[in-house]
């Protein structure tokens, strides 16, 4: 998820063809670190999009027209006082820094030419849009730096613009060999992150690469590798600097399952394996779009759930202290039966007592060895009898009670969890009401008296084709487990599900066909990938044939029985596309 220097270079190249010569029609500021450039360029209407969110810093092409607000920010009025009709002269990126440098031609109030620098900074949270004149003099920025904020530099109507260097890197479009071999030999760092420290524009993920495409372990200290190592690491990083200077891109975004992981302008080899797929784009401006509204759409669907999410954590902490509780006061009955043993044999040897002793010496026969009983020499030997059958007694009950209220205790964590795995997958809104309805029905929330009237629940199964044209269907919680179990699923159906953890069920539809390897092979991976079990490397897949697979009594949908199972390790991945 790196916007670095090398992306930013494939958007310079991607800008300066669209851009250069272009004039602008319309300015924006929809959000108040956001601009929004429409420009008309080859009769072709554009939408620039200059984000310098902290969290979020952006510049990419985009369909989406936002509204501004009623009255315009001082910073985009000043645009466009200045540079509302201008013209695109140049786009240009200084080194292989974060940044995008518009120089903007317009008439002033004299009718004179004039030229102004438009200098967008992606730099995470010290991201800024930066409007200066031509000679540097800014003349004012989306974002104010006061000297009380910044000790580096100050970014003020009238102070000098300059790029910060509060860290010495070296550029590496022009760093030599001997530079690069001092600089690496400069540094006990691993030689992934000093790639990074070191060099301008440089990601952690292209450093894992660079290590990766030099065969060099990225966790070696940087200062202990060869002469023939570095002179390697050098010739990648070149060749990779001459696609850069030559314009030659591949935007692409990597996903892991169906979830975006990462996205470069250059082919990540490094992350290449089972689960991974990587797919092309014709600009970075489309893949920067995709990618960001995908995983926009993944963080808000996080926000949607917090409150159920922090529902089901308290109820699931509230139930493993209590699991643990009772845990300790099952284990406090063990003795039980020490006492009925002290009962009985009192009983069969109390009369050799004469009364006030402390203990009794006898033989246990159930273990032939002898035993010391302790005694209360105030009682005598038949109350000391009634008195450890009464303990017996009292530790048996507490024993009976506890199992059950741990076996109560434990499903409820179960259901809890299969419910935060669900919580998991969820990628739509939609997604949650069924969940919501769940923790309703079972008392974790509080029912609203909405007139008997029950939310409407769109949300539908996952529904994928295999390889080899069989019909997987995927369910997302605990009702939908239920269902394409025991509604869409037929007796000769395969079913799996990962085991031992919280995980969808997922059912192959044979149509009266035999399942080839393939199809089990791929149905496991895609049980293991809508598990708790998805970040492990490999996860045991328990499978069978729906029709001996049994609804568990009593027990919280979606929960089951089975037995004479078969099994099969794999990999969680989503390879198949969904119907």
């Amino acid at each position: 998820m790196a916007f670095d220097g090398i992306v930013i270079a494939n958007l310079v190249h991607d800008l300066k063809h669209k851009l250069e010569g272009g004039k602008i029609n319309k300015i924006a500021q929809p959000e108040k670190d956001e601009l929004l450039l429409t420009i008309k360029n080859n009769r072709e209407t554009l939408r620039l999009s200059l984000s310098a969110s902290a969290s979020l810093p952006l510049a990419y092409f985009t369909e989406t027209n936002k509204p501004g607000p009623m009255t315009a920010p001082n910073f985009c009025m000043l645009l466009r006082k200045h540079i509302g009709t201008g013209r695109i002269v140049s786009v240009a990126q200084p080194g292989l820094e974060r940044i995008l440098e518009f120089t903007i031609e317009h008439l002033d109030e004299l009718g004179d030419l004039r030229r102004k620098r438009l200098i967008v900074e992606l730099m995470g949270k010290h991201s800024n849009i930066i409007f200066c004149k031509e000679d540097g003099t800014i003349l004012d920025s989306i974002k104010h730096i006061s000297a009380q904020v910044s000790s580096v530099r100050e970014v003020l109507p009238g102070r000098p613009y300059f790029i910060p260097q509060t860290v010495e890197k070296a550029d590496p479009l022009t760093v030599t060999e001997e530079v690069f071999t001092a600089l690496m030999r400069s540094t006990p760092a691993p030689v992934q992150k000093a790639l990074y420290q070191k060099l301008t524009g440089i990601s952690p993920v292209i450093g894992t690469e660079l290590c990766h495409l030099s065969s060099i372990d990225g966790d070696r200290s940087a200062n202990e590798l060869s002469d023939a190592e570095l002179c390697h690491l050098y010739h990648m990083l070149s060749l990779m600097m001459d696609d850069v200077k030559n314009g030659r891109f591949t935007p692409n975004i990597v996903y892991h399952g169906g979830e975006p992981v990462e996205f470069a302008s250059v082919p990540l080899s490094c992350l290449k394996g089972e689960g991974y797929t990587a797919k092309e784009f014709s600009t970075v401006s489309a893949l920067l779009d995709v990618y960001y509204s995908q995983k926009s759409v993944l963080t808000r669907i996080r926000q949607k759930s917090s409150d159920l999410r922090r529902i089901v954590q308290t109820a699931l902490e509230r139930n493993y202290k209590k699991y643990d509780l009772q845990l300790k006061q099952l284990k406090d009955t063990e003795k039980r039966d020490k006492y009925k043993v002290y009962g009985e044999l009192l009983t069969t040897y109390g009369y050799e007592l004469a009364g006030g002793e402390k203990e009794l010496k006898c033989l246990n026969y159930y273990t032939d060895e002898e035993i010391k009983i302790p005694l209360d020499p105030q009682l005598s030997a038949q109350e000391n009898s009634q008195k450890y059958f009464s303990k017996y007694n009292k530790l048996k009950r507490t024993h009976e009670a506890m199992t059950e209220m741990l076996t109560e205790t434990r499903q409820e964590i179960d259901h809890l969890e299969s419910i935060s795995a669900a919580l998991d997958i969820a990628i739509k809104e939609e997604d949650l009401v069924p969940i919501k309805e769940e923790l309703t029905e079972f008392g974790f929330i509080k029912k609203k008296n909405t007139g008997g009237k029950k939310a409407k629940i769109t949300s539908r199964p996952y529904h994928y084709l295999s390889s080899d044209g069989f019909h997987i269907y995927v369910g997302k919680n605990n009702y939908q487990n239920e269902e394409v179990t025991f509604k869409i699923a037929g007796g000769g159906d395969w079913w799996f599900h990962a085991k031992g953890i919280p995980g969808s069920h997922v059912i192959v539809k044979t149509e009266g066909r035999e399942l080839p390897d393939r199809a089990f092979e791929e149905a496991g991976a895609i049980a293991a990938w809508y598990s708790k079990g998805r970040g492990n490397e490999k996860v045991e897949i328990d499978y069978i044939q729906r029709r001996h697979v049994k609804k568990a009594a009593g027990g919280a949908p979606g929960f089951v029985i089975y037995h004479t199972n078969y099994s099969l390790m794999a990999v969680p991945a989503l390879k198949l596309k969904e119907v």
